[in-house]
């Protein structure tokens, strides 16, 4: 923990930061701060170090760890509590099972890597090492369930807010919350809720996020390159997972002080102008496996989904009743 905790001081120190400063500032000993040093060296750090002065960041490779997080990371309620972990069976399950033992409203659960992460219906999510962020929130709301129900479209905003911040560009969001850069998908969201049997208290909503930020095309499977991308593809350069950790859990942290304020409009409409499924054909697959054909024609204030048929009758649909896909290809 010494460790981040001085990675994250060198981060936020321009110039020299002295071996004594560090001492004093984290209650260690000079020798605990040059065991640490060096062990960041190990780990790939370039880490300068002058007698009198002291040591200085030079160069980081790109790694996800508390210390890379926590120099860009400047929030309210989320990730007061923040566990990284090298690996993990799943950030969802995690909290979960610290749900159970007290965990405080907006503890985040971050991994380099995943061995069960887990999508929509029960599929698979790849989380391999060194590529990815995946991580989950503990939101404790004092809402009736109903009010939590719609939680994954404003998370789908937030993270697009993030990705913007930490890159200069703006997803798109296929519905319901698939978050897609040049035509493939480079984010999804899986959100679990607990209620309370006898009571029908909500007990706590944890999102679960899963980004791909520095695959490349020879990292998907054959199968799925029209479909899979990552942000790393879309810019055209590797992005410092570290600073972008922080920035998704910055605008998590702005919209969920917005949502418990009530503050929740402009995320509706920043929905509908994010939403790449609007105008477009798609097909409609209900759980028995019936489709239909018919055009998005927009978000109502649910962030249900109003489509149109050939015939020219409308409904609204929600991702619990149907599955949306792009006629033609992915989107």
């Amino acid at each position: 923990m010494s460790k981040q905790k001085i990675l994250a001081l060198l981060k936020q120190t321009e110039g020299y930061l002295s071996g004594g400063e560090v001492s004093r500032q984290l209650g260690i000993s000079r020798a605990a701060v040059w065991k640490a040093i060096d062990s960041l060296r190990q780990e790939g750090y370039t880490i300068d170090s002058v007698t009198n002065r002291g040591y200085r960041l030079v160069e980081s490779p790109d790694r996800l760890t508390e210390g890379e997080i926590l120099p860009d990371l400047d929030t309210r309620r989320v990730a007061k509590r923040l566990e990284v972990f090298p690996v993990i069976d799943s950030t969802n399950n995690y909290l979960k099972r610290e749900a159970q033992k007290g965990l405080p409203d907006g503890a985040a659960a971050v991994a380099d890597q995943q061995t069960g992460g887990r999508g929509r219906l029960g599929r698979s999510f790849a989380s391999p090492e060194g590529k990815g962020i995946y991580f989950s929130l503990l939101l404790r709301p004092e809402v009736p369930p109903a009010q939590a129900v719609n939680l994954t479209a404003y998370v789908a905003v937030a993270v697009c807010d993030g990705i913007e911040a930490a890159t200069g560009l703006r997803p798109q969001i296929k519905w319901t919350n698939d978050i897609i850069m040049n035509g493939h998908k480079v984010c999804g969201i899986l959100t679990e809720m607990a209620i309370e049997g006898e009571s029908g208290a909500l007990q706590y909503v944890i999102p679960g996020i899963g980004v791909n930020v520095n695959q490349s095309e020879s990292d998907w499977p054959e199968k799925l390159r029209p479909i899979a991308g990552s942000i790393a593809q879309a810019v055209g350069h590797p992005v410092p997972r570290g600073h972008l950790a922080a920035c998704l859990l910055n605008a998590l942290d702005r919209m969920y002080c917005d949502w418990l304020a009530g503050n929740r409009r402009p995320y509706l409409e920043q929905y509908r102008r994010d939403c790449i499924t609007l105008g477009r054909e798609v097909r409609l697959v209900r759980p028995g496996g019936e489709e239909r054909t018919a055009t998005a024609v927009a978000v109502d204030d649910q962030f249900g989904l109003v489509v149109r048929y050939p015939d020219g009758r409308e409904e609204t649909v929600t991702s619990g009743e149907v599955s949306v896909r792009g006629l033609y290809g992915y989107v």
